[in-house]
């Protein structure tokens, strides 16, 4: 059998053909985390993920995601949403979730992939206006929320965290919402996790995925 080598990014500003990624999704290693890298890799499907310090870059096929309308709001956080519970608020402290998102423990997890680089780049994008974040606060304190990647009429959800029960699920169900009010499509939720379906998401095809990315994102718009 011939294994193709994975392609070793450089400092030029490119990305192999999807269609050589191995059977993991890889599709290369290496280069750096700047915004036009970042924002390149997002429109072609692809994706960031870290091993040790190096960058490695994913597009997964099939892939996990969520349309709004398919949103599931359970019974037992409809009360949760109805007495406001937590309170949203959007884009009012970036840093804070990301870091949340980087320190916080997770099961079965022994490290974080959200490595310093990251934090930098992403916080740049935010100040671009193309990340966000959603915040679920109590009694004056972030208890949970989520940031990703808006371009076009797409979100590509990166990380969440929570500190109290439902609190990153209240602001999830309530910013797909938002979302789907301003025209989002579609939410990239990259890979497959029982939370997330519980929620209403499911796979697609990566063929799909790249055809609906050309579609929601138009040309030479973030």
């Amino acid at each position: 059998m011939h294994f193709r080598p994975i392609p070793r990014l450089t400092d030029e500003l490119w990305f192999p053909p999807i269609s050589q990624a191995d059977s993991e999704g890889l599709v290369a290693i290496g280069g750096d985390l700047s915004p036009e890298r970042l924002i390149l890799a997002y429109k072609s499907g692809i994706f960031p993920w870290f091993s040790g310090k190096i960058p490695h870059w994913y597009s997964l096929d099939p892939r996990f995601v969520l349309k709004p309308e398919n949103l599931k709001v359970s019974k037992s956080m409809r009360p949760i949403i109805n007495q406001k519970k937590f309170e949203l608020k959007i884009n009012t402290s970036f840093h804070e979730v990301i870091m949340n998102c980087k320190n916080i423990r997770r099961d079965g997890q022994a490290g974080t992939w959200i490595t310093n680089d990251i934090v930098k780049s992403y916080t740049q994008l935010h100040e671009m206006g193309i990340a966000h974040c959603a915040e679920a606060w109590q009694d004056g304190q972030l208890v949970g929320g989520l940031y990703g990647i808006k371009m076009g009429n797409v979100f590509f959800g990166e990380s969440m965290f929570s500190k109290q029960s439902n609190a990153s699920k209240f602001a999830f169900i309530q910013y797909v919402q938002q979302l789907q009010s301003e025209g989002i499509e579609l939410i990239d939720c990259q890979m497959e996790t029982e939370y997330l379906g519980s929620l209403g998401a499911s796979f697609i095809s990566r063929t799909f995925f790249l055809t609906e990315l050309q579609r929601l994102i138009p040309e030479g718009k973030y």
